[in-house]
């Protein structure tokens, strides 16, 4: 498959494919959230790529500066977990492929005070609840022919907990990727990506740019849509 921004073969063509990007905001007080350094790059060049490669995309998009290249990519914009989870429930039963690719914050707040929050001589101690994990519910809701595509940023026993999350949360790709790898993870232009296969198929990759890595993983999920996965 080339890697061309406008491909002639358009393999994805009639697929409806849902993709989330970026990071969340979980508020504090009305100035201070809690947050993570996703700048949203990852997600938004399989927006532009699944686009080129005909499919009909909708882009739930968290707070990032950046946008897809495509003016007909559906955005959705939102900021916090629970709406980027709302969101992506909503849409993915009209979906043919889910790829979940933000750094979605695994806690928020419980309570979020409506005023700034003034600093004090004591400690400021933060009560955190578990945010809704959106791959864990895909993974539930999908039916037969529905496919969806996690993340898995690592910094240690990497293939070993993108295997736990792939089958924990009935995932039929993770994509894998570390923070030990030089020129990957957050904020860079390139990824160094491995694809798992809920049929325990790996796929290893060199360092690319994050648009080459983007048509990888699309090439991966024709190859499972052709097969029945």
């Amino acid at each position: 498959m080339k890697n061309s921004s406008q491909p002639e073969f358009k393999p994805l063509s009639g697929k409806r494919i849902l993709i989330n990007a970026g990071p969340t905001r979980e508020p504090i007080d009305p100035v201070r959230f809690i947050s993570n350094h996703s700048s949203g790059k990852m997600g938004i060049a399989l927006a532009d790529a699944a686009k080129s490669l005909g499919a009909e995309v909708t882009l739930v998009l968290g707070p990032v500066e950046i946008r897809p290249e495509n003016k007909d990519i559906n955005i959705v914009p939102v900021t916090t977990a629970s709406e980027m989870a709302a969101e992506c429930i909503r849409i993915f039963p009209l979906c043919d492929i889910a790829i979940l690719a933000a750094a979605v914050a695994d806690f928020t707040p419980e309570t979020s005070s409506k005023a700034k929050i003034k600093k004090t001589e004591g400690p400021l101690i933060l009560k955190l609840v578990p945010t809704t994990d959106i791959a864990s519910e895909l993974g539930r809701m999908k039916k037969p022919g529905q496919l969806v595509v996690g993340f898995a940023l690592e910094t240690g026993n990497e293939l070993e907990n993108a295997l736990g999350k792939l089958r924990k949360k009935n995932l039929d790709l993770i994509v894998l990727n570390s923070l030990r790898d030089p020129g990957a993870g957050f904020g860079h232009d390139t990824n160094r990506i491995t694809l798992v296969d809920r049929n325990n198929n790996i796929d290893k990759f060199e360092l690319k740019t994050k648009k080459e890595a983007a048509y990888d993983i699309l090439g991966k999920i024709v190859t499972l849509t052709a097969s029945g996965k």
